[in-house]
């Protein structure tokens, strides 16, 4: 090669330095990443950061709401193990958006929240810039970490923060700041690539103690009540294989908490999902795969406990054992290597169920079993929750490679009973804190990670959180059908206001028509008032594989108070003693 004149090694020292901006390095770092969807709502300071991702050949989602948008990386986070990205803007935008967040962290969902910001130099004097706000400040208490990108050179280093902070560990919402000035900055390009980095095994493997597991086995064998309970942090640990053989290895029953449901089939012999309050009152060792004793589980309590039961915990974060009963035998570790270890240091036949127990709580599953068989055998006008959900269950029966997103109050409470699942992950639905709104964000998710059909089982109450996402569907034209159980009320609509025509405080419209608020956008909707048309209207929209809303006119009388969770309600001067006022 012919080394260059002096006159073209002046020519190239006069030639302008080829430059970058905090735009680019925030989308180059994500690429080099693995990042390939953003959800988010655009606005200042970050419509041209979504306009370059896409350009880069990154997916952008933009939705109605932020919140949506976060409940949407929350999912994809859950379903991937890879941190889900929201993209929010400033101030108001940001706060929507941190509900998602700290959802996430709640239910230990890894994904990352960025959000533009105001000048760090007006906020921080309280100067009333444009959205002003200390968004570090109010992110902290809800995630489990926040950052901020002070210079443009420190990008690259706080998205790969970031994206290990979410997804190492117990996973969770992070928080990363980029203030406007910083995503305009302008660098030297070659120098901008410098600063990027690709991580290196984000999420490493944790192993348990030797020691720690022979006492679990110890415990296990001497069982004369065992139960698994197997909670939806081993289906995000994607560790089915494993899961599977232990269970069916040892033969101890096991219950799946919602989203975990799937992880084994739910008709499998050692499910005892429907025996589930005996197995909780008598289990005398008690295995948590990937589950919390939290209010979902009655805290491990008596009387809904065997107050003599000893539990073995099986999570990745040690801070939690303990939390509500003294662990007896913790297990700490990724969900995959503790299973793989107990295989290896157990000898074979060592643990096991007693015949007995078995019996029982099989005897006591298809009790219940025909029990329900009966309430969801009945057909009466109006239709009631059952029937719709019985119609519901019989479609994805058929089609167990659809995703179903689940929330309400009876809407949920019901479907968790009603609807079985035969795949892992295939179940999302309002997880720890029971939050309403997760809706079209997780049935957005799932479409778009997954390209499956997605089933959205909504209380109408519950679909108003997020129901503007209707026209997010639409516009991207994903397989989401929206089924409303339309019963014209919070809880039920037919409550009455006692003192005059106004709407009680639980009323909402019974005459609503969800279904023409689809057609509005281009998707096309149904209704339904009998079982038989909600299994017609539902099959033909999975098979036409658009978006689709049912709308089924439920009776306003079906429902409780609060769904299943009607004894959290504070017990005080209730309605039927108040006396109205006189006009």
């Amino acid at each position: 090669m012919t080394a260059p004149s002096p006159q073209e090694t002046a020519a190239n020292a006069d030639a302008p330095a080829e430059l970058t901006d905090g735009y680019h390095l925030v989308v180059d770092a994500l690429k080099l990443n693995d990042v390939e969807t953003i959800y988010g709502v655009v606005g200042i300071p970050i419509t041209d950061l979504a306009r370059l991702a896409q350009a880069e050949g990154i997916r952008y989602i933009g939705f109605r709401h932020e919140s949506n948008a976060a409940h949407a990386a929350a999912a994809a986070g859950y379903l991937t193990k890879k941190p889900g990205i929201a993209l929010t803007v400033s101030a108001p935008g940001f706060l929507n958006g941190l509900v998602g967040l700290a959802n996430a962290t709640t239910n230990c969902f890894p994904m990352v929240q960025i959000s533009g910001s105001s000048e760090r130099h007006l906020v921080d004097l309280k100067q009333g810039d444009y959205e002003e706000m200390d968004q570090l400040a109010a992110a902290q208490p809800f995630c489990k970490a926040a950052y901020r990108v002070s210079r443009v050179e420190d990008i690259g280093r706080g998205i790969a923060r970031a994206l290990r902070t979410a997804v190492s560990g117990r996973p969770g919402g992070v928080y990363l700041d980029i203030p406007a000035a910083v995503l305009g900055s302008i660098m030297d390009k070659a120098e901008g690539a410098k600063t990027l980095s690709r991580l290196v095994d984000p999420a490493p493997r944790q192993l348990p103690a030797p020691a720690a597991v022979d006492r679990a086995i110890e415990l296990l064998a001497g069982a004369e009540r065992p139960l698994v309970v197997l909670g939806k942090g081993a289906a995000y640990a994607q560790a089915d294989a494993r899961i599977r053989e232990f269970v069916e290895s040892t033969g101890i029953p096991y219950v799946p908490m919602s989203m975990a449901k799937g992880l084994l089939p739910d008709d499998h012999p050692q499910s005892v999902a429907t025996a589930r309050s005996l197995a909780l009152r008598k289990a005398d060792v008690v295995m948590l795969v990937g589950a919390r004793l939290n209010w979902l589980l009655g805290h491990g309590e008596a009387p809904q406990w065997n107050p003599d039961a000893k539990f073995i915990q099986v999570d990745i974060e040690p801070r939690e054992l303990d939390s509500n009963q003294p662990i007896a035998a913790p297990l700490v570790g990724d969900v995959e290597s503790v299973l793989e270890v107990l295989a290896e240091r157990a000898k074979p036949g060592q643990i096991s169920a007693p015949a007995a127990w078995r019996e029982e709580l099989a005897a006591r599953s298809a009790q219940n079993v025909e029990k329900m068989a009966g309430r969801l055998a009945a057909d009466p006008h109006p239709m009631q929750f059952m029937g719709a959900l019985r119609a519901v269950r019989d479609v994805l029966h058929d089609n167990q490679h659809a995703y179903l997103v689940n929330e309400g109050a009876n809407a949920l409470d019901m479907a968790r009973n009603v609807i079985d699942m035969h795949v892992p992950r295939h179940r999302l639905d309002v997880g720890t804190w029971g939050v309403m709104g997760i809706g079209m964000g997780y049935a957005i998710a799932a479409a778009v990670e997954t390209g499956q059909p997605v089933i959205a089982v909504e209380g109408d109450s519950a679909f108003g959180f997020s129901g503007m996402e209707l026209e997010t569907i639409c516009r991207y034209r994903l397989p989401v059908t929206t089924v409303i159980m339309n019963n014209g009320g919070v809880y039920r609509g037919n409550d009455v206001n006692p003192l005059d025509d106004a709407p009680s405080p639980t009323t909402l419209m019974l005459s609503a028509r969800h279904d023409l608020m689809i057609e509005a956008f281009g998707g096309k909707g149904y209704r339904a008032t009998t079982p038989a048309e909600v299994t017609a209207a539902l099959t033909e929209s999975l098979a036409a594989g658009g978006p689709a809303l049912i709308d089924c006119a439920i009776d306003p009388g079906a429902g409780t108070e609060s769904g299943h969770i009607s004894h959290l309600n504070p017990k005080g001067i209730t309605v039927g003693n108040i006396v109205p006022k006189k006009k």
